[in-house]
């Protein structure tokens, strides 16, 4: 079995996920290559969100009865986890959404319905990037449309890192908000977040980061970050579906609108008018996801039992050990940064003339799990000259056996197709 320095003990950590033991399709072996798109989710979360249900479940925050004041502690102490797991000044910065897309549209729509000095209007500009996903193109685009702003982006290097040559130009004294996505979906670029903020900062506009693809894999301090707003979601990061979070900043918390009514998110309702409550609540209307965020606060507490430094070395070992094997895959191609440097722990490529859809059904037939198509960046697939890519992503529990069993499957592949 291959030996790599810095991984974790991954025989270990897969005895946490039963869903790894699954044999598919005659009895093979599965091996999920698809993390980028969804983790798995170990027992200790699983266990709890079971022990939620089956023992504190109700409604939170205005009963008064033992479950409901159960169930509000165990909501109010999911926010303290990712407030530490993020190193969040305060708490209170902590807002739950569905998953990052609804923590982006939040931003979107806040800034569209503010006041000055924050408003986006017809003289402002927005920027982001040509390799957002699409949660960070089309609500800006939304946001644009309804205001008259200007949607700028920067563009794309030939080895899929940002062209920031023109930076001065793209982010200038108009520019309200820049929103860009720290780790690529699709490339698995890393951006140089400080350069952005600086120039953000310089002219005064908002920064908004989407982490959905950082908080995973690698310690995120918000406050290191500078940014203004920060989204992630929870389903990438071995929590459950259908919840995620928008770190903001408490100063623009307090100053911006909120964004859906109803109830919870209020203080006082007449006929006539409503006045509403501090955030985090102000922007929480509404039953919140409440097992879904208890949920996070268990695999918050998982990752961090084995530590976001050690998942970042163990997922750049894999990653390196991938690149190096991939590029021995004749007639392979590596869209984004070929190299283990400066990159996530997601690989997109091609292989010759064969569509990464035939490319992933024939991997599945062979057990192995990997995402296929525009992975919701098609600007990036645009840019590139290519109909789609297949994407490998890899994780906490991924190993060289993973790796090696995808080159062998890539081989099967390319003998199908002759």
């Amino acid at each position: 079995m291959t030996q790599l320095p810095g991984l974790l003990d991954t025989e270990a950590l897969r005895k946490d996920f039963p869903i790894l033991d699954r044999v598919v399709h005659d009895g093979k072996k599965l091996v999920y290559l698809d993390n980028a798109a969804t983790s798995q989710t170990p027992r200790q979360v699983l266990d709890v969100l079971s022990e939620y249900y089956e023992q504190h479940n109700a409604n939170v925050h205005r009963g008064v009865h033992v479950l409901a004041e159960e169930a509000t502690a165990l909501y109010e102490g999911a926010r303290d986890k990712v407030a530490e797991f993020i190193n969040a000044p305060s708490r209170d910065e902590v807002i739950f959404t569905k998953n990052a897309s609804e923590s982006l549209n939040l931003v979107a729509n806040m800034l569209g319905w503010a006041d000055e000095p924050y408003r986006v209007d017809h003289e402002t500009e927005i920027v982001i990037t040509e390799m957002e996903h699409h949660s960070n193109i089309v609500p800006w685009q939304l946001l644009a449309q309804r205001t008259g702003a200007k949607l700028k982006w920067f563009g794309l290097t030939d080895d899929g890192r940002l062209d920031l040559s023109d930076i001065d130009e793209i982010i200038t004294e108009k520019t309200k908000i820049v929103s860009f996505v720290l780790v690529s979906n699709i490339l698995g670029t890393v951006n140089p977040v400080e350069a952005i903020v600086r120039r953000a900062q310089e002219v005064g506009a908002l920064v908004c980061v989407d982490a959905s693809q950082a908080a995973p894999h690698m310690p995120l301090d918000v406050q290191a970050l500078q940014a203004d707003f920060v989204a992630f979601t929870g389903h990438k990061m071995c929590g459950p579906t259908g919840i995620g979070v928008l770190w903001g900043r408490q100063e623009l918390l307090e100053d911006l609108p909120p964004f859906l009514g109803g109830g919870e998110m209020i203080e006082t309702v007449s006929m006539s008018s409503s006045t509403y409550a501090p955030a985090p609540h102000k922007f929480e209307a509404g039953t919140p996801p409440i097992a879904q965020a208890v949920g996070l606060g268990a695999a918050i507490d998982y990752l961090s039992a084995i530590g976001m430094d050690k998942i970042l070395a163990h997922e750049h070992a894999i990653t390196e050990y991938a690149v190096k094997r991939l590029l021995e895959v004749p007639d392979l191609r590596i869209i984004g940064p070929a190299t283990a440097e400066e990159r996530g722990a997601a690989i997109s490529f091609t292989l010759g003339d064969i569509h990464p859809h035939d490319v992933g059904q024939v991997l599945d037939e062979q057990g192995i799990a990997v995402r296929v198509g525009h992975h919701c960046a098609r600007p990036v697939c645009l840019r590139y000259g290519i109909p789609a890519t297949t994407r490998a992503s890899f994780y906490l529990y991924s190993t060289p056996a993973d790796i090696d069993a995808l080159v062998d499957g890539l081989e099967h592949v390319r003998n199908f197709f002759g």
